[in-house]
């Protein structure tokens, strides 16, 4: 029998002690021995529960454990989890954790500790709750040479989306009915200003391509500022909005990493990933695109992501599992300014025919999109494929033009 401790008892952490105790059986066969939840850590009491002596507000009664094999971290964010983790692998104890902040920050540290100790640091759930993804684009496609990973990593948001796209519903309105259904927090930002999805295509990103990326390198745009008539631009561009986090490497090895909205074209495989719904999408050399689609939260999904590492660790107590990156270099992450876009540019302007001009002028030959309803003294076009830095001073040049609206073709 094998003893395992929980950091934490709220949603994914209670999940994981009842996925554990429903399916024991199960799990004992595909893991080669039984597991034990024999302490779970949490600041509260659940005297009701059958497990409530496993129970302790105390961290050291699992650190000084030496049954416990292996920590399972729910907790969330960054302190204390951070410390508990690494006492834990110091301390030669594996670790699981769904903690998307920990690993997206220190991802890089605790891999090397695990490895210096030879232990394993799994993290599957961290990244799209229950959809398999790291272990794929670690093992499955490792024949591959990766050079782009995108995706729909925020349920939120794309719920959010989906109602502003389907249903024409403002986005405060479709904030309100996100967080009535459990989809969105009390306090949203994580979420809607792209925080959460920079901390996932931080990890894809380490993980594809094989350095650490940290959060602050990856610029990162939020959909808070969208509005109805962005929806209807995008949909007369032959698209839909979507909150993309994004991560190419270029030939120099370098990569350009961000999360923003994004026009995604109906025929993208992400296009169609509505409501709840993540989406990962794997470029590789020779497997061309795949994607890998489901519900990226919620208490059993994530749970079931975190107890299928916690099976893979008691089959390798004794021997490491290859998931492994490097740490950073100055550079390896490229200003996303350098890197190729194409813009959607909404421009207010004193007259129309003067500013068709103005365009024609500054872009050449572009592509005018129009919607019916349109404000008055409105133009809207894309832009020619060029690095971000050179359309922002195209932009600047403009005179007698005000930019309404920018939004990044994919």
């Amino acid at each position: 029998m094998i003893s395992i401790a929980i950091l934490g008892h709220g949603v994914v952490g209670s999940g994981v002690a009842e996925v554990l105790d429903h399916n024991a059986k199960g799990i004992a066969a595909k893991a080669g021995d039984s597991i034990r939840v024999k302490r779970i850590l949490d600041l509260r009491s659940f005297p009701d529960l059958p497990y409530a002596d496993t129970f302790t507000t105390d961290f050291n009664d699992i650190l000084e454990d030496d049954e416990i094999r292996i920590v399972v971290e729910t907790m969330g964010g960054l302190h204390p989890a951070y410390d508990f983790v690494k006492a834990s692998l110091l301390a030669g104890k594996s670790v699981v954790t769904s903690n998307k902040e920990l690993v997206a920050a220190k991802g890089d540290e605790l891999l090397a500790i695990a490895k210096e100790n030879n232990l394993n640091f799994l993290f599957e759930a961290s990244v799209g709750g229950g959809i398999p993804i790291l272990r794929p684009l670690d093992q499955c496609l490792a024949a591959n040479e990766v050079f782009e990973v995108a995706g729909i990593l925020n349920g939120t948001t794309n719920f959010m989306l989906t109602k502003m796209i389907r249903e024409g519903m403002s986005f405060d309105s479709a904030l309100a009915l996100a967080q009535k259904l459990g989809y969105a927090e009390r306090d949203p930002s994580a979420d809607v200003e792209g925080h959460d999805a920079c901390r996932k295509i931080c990890i894809l990103a380490s993980l594809a391509f094989g350095k650490h990326v940290y959060p602050n390198e990856v610029h990162t745009e939020g959909i808070t500022d969208l509005t109805e008539e962005d929806v209807k631009y995008a949909a007369a561009c032959g698209g839909v909005i979507k909150l993309v986090g994004r991560a190419t490497r270029v030939e120099d090895g370098h990569l350009f990493c961000q999360v923003s909205p994004m026009i995604l074209p109906k025929d993208n495989l992400l296009a169609d990933v509505n409501d709840v719904f993540n989406a990962v999408m794997v470029r590789g050399d020779s497997v061309g695109d795949v994607v890998f689609v489901g519900r990226g939260a919620g208490k059993l999904p994530t749970a079931s992501a975190v107890v299928a590492d916690v099976i893979d660790e008691v089959k390798h107590l004794h021997a490491r599992k290859y998931l492994f990156w490097e740490g950073n270099e100055p550079g390896h992450v490229r200003d996303h300014r350098l890197a190729p876009a194409r813009l959607l540019l909404r421009f207010a302007c004193e007259e129309d025919a003067k500013a068709l001009v103005q365009i024609g002028q500054v872009f050449g030959d572009v592509r005018m999109i129009s919607i019916p309803d349109a404000p008055n003294n409105e133009v809207a076009f894309i832009s020619p494929s060029m690095p971000e830095y050179l359309l922002e001073e195209k932009i600047a040049s403009f005179t007698g033009m005000t930019l309404v609206r920018r939004l990044r073709m994919y």
